[in-house]
């Protein structure tokens, strides 16, 4: 049994581990390494960030809402992160996370929610598509990584229950 609950701060270590591990993949994001708490805590929004919690009380995973501009117009657009931990990959927790995630989000106004997937990631890309996201384009050679250029896919998913469809 997989219980899901808000984001605390004294989640941080668990979760910064996890997402460590996901870095770690080469695959998850350009980040080289997770932030101090206090930086991560401001870059995302507070009711909008969960973990998963096994039964023995173990943190498996996470999810989090970052606003994609600070511009009002912007107000109902965010990029999703999902990350799940290492001994906890392939039993859907990362697919149980993005809805609750995806309706949560609704709840909250949020019309839009996009992500950035390396197209070599391609258990993420199918768990976004799954969800209703969509490939709208990408991004080549955006950033850096060991020295090598990666390309991004950016995904979006519009809610059919906020904002204009």
């Amino acid at each position: 049994m997989i219980a899901i609950r808000p984001l605390e701060p004294n989640d941080w270590t668990s979760v910064r581990e996890i997402y460590a591990q996901g870095i770690a993949t080469g695959d998850a994001t350009l980040e080289t390494s997770p932030p101090e708490w206090e930086i991560w805590d401001k870059s995302h929004v507070p009711e909008l960030r969960f973990v998963t919690v096994s039964e023995s009380g173990e943190i498996s995973g996470w999810a989090a809402l970052t606003p994609v501009s600070g511009r009002c117009v912007y107000a109902g657009v965010a990029e999703v992160s999902v990350y799940v931990g290492s001994n906890f990959r392939g039993q859907k927790i990362g697919d149980l996370l993005l809805k609750y995630l995806i309706d949560q989000s609704e709840k909250s106004g949020y019309w839009t929610l996009q992500a950035g997937i390396f197209p070599e990631n391609v258990p993420s890309i199918k768990l976004h598509e799954k969800n209703g996201f969509r490939l709208i384009g990408y991004r080549e050679n955006i950033g850096k990584m060991n020295g090598i250029w990666r390309t991004v896919n950016l995904l979006e998913r519009r809610s059919k229950v906020t904002g204009i469809n």
